[in-house]
C-alpha cells in the first residue's frame, strides 16, 4: 500500500505546526510545569495539573506529526491535470435538483484542518469528481439518494472564488475534559524525538 497523499500546501503547514509545537510551545509549557512544580505540594497546584496535561497533549501531537510527516507522500501539480479534477483540485460544482453551489478543495486526509470546504481524495465526492472536466456531471451517492452534481470550474492554485472556511479550533484546544496519560520523558527519548524532528526538515 503506498503512502498518502498531501499537497505542497498542506505538508508545510503541518510541518509549521510541529515547528511551533516543539521550538516554542513545547518549551514555554515545560518551563511552566518546572516553575509550578517548584511551588511545593502538588495534589492541589491547578497550574501544574493544568500545564502538566498540555504538555502530554502536545507530545502526543509531536510524536504524530512526526510520524506523518516521513510518511506522507508529497503531490507537486503537474501542468498536464489542468483542465481536469486531480489530487491537490479547487473545484465549484453546482447541484442538478437546487442550483446550490458548493466549492471544495480536494487534498490530504491528514490536511483538512478543520475546514468543512476541504475534503479528503478518499471521499465519495472526490471520487465522483476525479477527472471531470468543466461542464461534466458526478454522480454522487449520499444517504438520501443519488445527486447529480456538475463541474463549473477547476482551479490548482487558489483562485479568487474559493471563499475559505473558518477553521475548527485543533484538538490541543478542545479536549481540556479528556484524560491524558503523561508520559514522563527520559534523556534517550528528548533526544530520539529531536533526531526524528530534523529528519523531517530535509524532506
Amino acid at each position: 500500500m503506498g503512502k498518502p497523499f498531501i499537497t505542497r500546501e498542506g505538508y508545510d503547514q503541518l510541518h509549521k505546526e510541529l515547528d511551533y509545537l516543539w521550538l516554542v510551545k513545547r518549551p514555554d509549557v515545560t518551563q511552566k510545569v518546572s516553575w509550578a512544580a517548584s511551588l511545593g505540594d502538588r495534589s492541589e497546584n491547578a497550574d501544574y495539573h493544568y500545564n502538566k496535561r498540555l504538555l502530554g497533549q502536545i507530545d502526543r501531537r509531536i510524536r504524530y506529526l512526526r510520524h506523518c510527516l516521513s510518511d506522507l507522500q508529497v503531490i507537486e501539480h503537474d501542468k498536464q491535470q489542468d483542465g481536469r479534477v486531480f489530487f491537490g483540485a479547487y473545484v465549484e460544482i453546482q447541484a442538478d435538483d437546487d442550483d446550490s453551489i458548493m466549492q471544495i478543495h480536494i487534498v490530504g486526509s491528514d490536511e483538512i484542518f478543520g475546514r468543512s470546504n476541504c475534503i479528503s481524495v478518499d471521499a465519495p465526492m472526490a471520487k465522483a469528481l476525479l477527472g471531470k472536466s468543466v461542464d461534466d456531471d458526478a454522480e454522487v451517492v449520499t444517504p438520501r439518494g443519488k445527486r447529480t452534481w456538475f463541474v463549473n470550474k477547476i482551479a490548482y492554485e487558489k483562485p479568487e472564488w474559493f471563499e475559505e472556511l473558518p477553521i475548527v479550533e485543533n484538538s490541543l484546544a478542545q479536549d481540556d475534559n479528556e484524560e491524558v496519560v503523561v508520559e514522563e520523558l527520559s534523556a534517550d527519548d528528548q533526544k530520539k524525538i529531536e533526531q526524528e524532528y530534523l529528519k523531517t526538515l530535509v524532506h
